[in-house]
Parts: structure tokens; C-alpha cells; sequence
């Protein structure tokens, strides 16, 4: 397995742990997982990464393609490249998505998978469509309009609009000011879920132990988490009280608790 996309990555924790990989959610980058990280790090060697059009690499891998399977690909390449030959995964929104594909595509590589507020993609053509259309006209305001104006109407999605009143959310805020619109741009056309092709019907497939991680408030995931287990037998759903889309943000330390608990057992 060789992929021509590069990512950029960082280590956090003793050698002799075991890995956790952790991929970060659409104008995320790896380090939104700091507070998850300093949680663990006494226990786990924690590898994050700055998928394509975010953080560090975003300035990387212009030409190539950024779909999920390519995606996929230069993740399997840099575990290879680390010499890493199996390690625990926890996946958050479009990471939960990259994740969810990553263990039914290779499976030898991971032996427990946290999923935070992920799907497994829509499952007709015509949902897949009408997204694609929407992200690309998302897509063209990215590259046209005025990123602040862009991201405050982003957060004002009712899937967001509980973070509006978490004390740092300002700070997140600032933070996602930092990203290239260009690089975002690219990711939704070529990373968004309208672009993958749909994985519910290969959820029954799933062997290894998978947790689903959801907010109390956010309805339209708890649901989709709970239609996921009905189809995969090694899924649990854990819901975390007071908490909406990005739990991992909201609740820090109730998240934390959670993934160490599931991969202590």
C-alpha cells in the first residue's frame, strides 16, 4: 500500500503504548484533539494527523485526489511507514466517516474503533446527489465569499448551534479562522458525504468492537447510531447527557472516560 497523499502527523505519549489514531472532523485538524489527548497520554501513545485541506496539510497533495479511498489509502501508508501494525482508531464526524471505511476496508489494521457522531454516508443516489449539489455551492462560497461570514453561518446549523453557548467556543472559533478555504473547498468536493458511496450494507460485515459515541441533543446522529448497531453486532451506543454534535469538545473529560473505558476492556 502506497498513496501519493502525505499527512502530516504527531506523536503524544510513550513508545511502548499502545497507538490510538485519531482523525478530526470537516475545518478540524489534529490538534482539536489536545484535551482527549492529555487525557490518555499516560496510558496510550497518541498519533493525530491533519487530513487533506486541513491544519499542516493543507498546503499539501494539490493535485491529487481526496476522495474517501485515496484518503484511506495514505493513512494505511503512514501506519506502514510507522511500522504500526495495528492500533486502536476513534473517528469523529467526517473522521467517524474516514474511519468507518478505514475498518471495513482494512481490518487487520485496528483492533477497537470509537465512532463520534459518524454515519456510514446516505444511503440512495438521489440523497448523495442533492448533497454533493449543496456542498458544491458550500464549496463555491469557500473559494469566493468571506470565510468568517462562512463559518458563523456554518455554526448557525441547527447540527451546531449548541456550540454557540459553550464557553470556548470563541476560541474554537479563532482557531478555524486559520484554515485555507481553498483546501476546504477541495475537501468537501472531493471528501463529502455525498461523495462516498453508501456503507450501510456493509456494516454486518464488521467483526471488530466499535462504540458510537453521540450527544444527548443531537438527535439526528443518535439516531443514525442506533440504526448502525441494529446492523452490526459488535456496536454499542454510548450517549453523553447534555452534549450535541462534537462531544469530544463539549465534554472533554465524559469522552475521554468513555474511550478509555471501551478500550481497557
Amino acid at each position: 500500500m502506497n498513496s501519493e497523499l502525505s499527512l502530516t502527523r504527531q506523536f503524544v505519549g510513550a513508545e511502548d503504548r499502545p497507538v490510538i489514531l485519531f482523525l478530526h472532523g470537516f475545518l478540524g485538524s489534529g490538534a482539536e484533539w489536545e484535551d482527549i489527548v492529555s487525557f490518555l497520554a499516560d496510558d496510550y501513545r497518541c498519533l493525530t494527523v491533519d487530513l487533506p485541506g486541513h491544519g499542516k496539510t493543507a498546503g499539501l497533495n494539490r493535485e491529487p485526489d481526496w476522495g474517501m479511498e485515496n484518503t484511506a489509502a495514505a493513512v494505511i501508508t503512514l501506519l506502514n511507514e510507522l511500522t504500526i501494525e495495528k492500533c486502536f482508531l476513534v473517528g469523529y464526524s467526517m473522521g467517524g466517516r474516514l474511519a468507518l471505511y478505514l475498518i471495513l476496508r482494512y481490518q487487520q489494521y485496528f483492533s477497537k474503533v470509537v465512532l463520534e457522531s459518524a454515519s456510514p454516508g446516505l444511503k440512495t443516489a438521489a440523497e448523495r446527489q442533492e448533497r454533493i449539489a449543496r456542498d458544491n455551492l458550500l464549496a463555491d462560497k469557500l473559494e469566493n465569499g468571506d470565510f468568517e461570514k462562512f463559518l458563523t453561518d456554518w455554526y448557525r446549523q441547527p447540527l451546531f448551534r449548541d456550540l454557540l453557548n459553550h464557553p470556548r467556543f470563541r476560541e474554537m472559533f479563532k482557531k478555524r479562522l486559520k484554515n485555507d478555504p481553498t483546501g476546504l473547498a477541495k475537501s468537501l468536493r472531493e471528501m463529502g458525504t455525498g461523495c462516498q458511496s453508501s456503507l450501510w450494507d456493509k456494516l454486518p460485515q464488521n467483526k471488530i468492537p466499535l462504540l458510537l459515541v453521540v450527544g444527548e441533543k443531537d438527535a439526528k446522529f443518535r439516531s443514525i447510531a442506533d440504526g448502525m448497531a441494529s446492523l452490526c453486532s459488535t456496536a454499542t451506543v454510548e450517549v453523553i447527557k447534555g452534549c450535541g454534535h462534537n462531544v469530544h469538545f463539549e465534554e472533554p473529560g465524559k469522552f475521554a472516560t468513555e474511550v478509555e473505558k471501551f478500550l481497557s476492556v
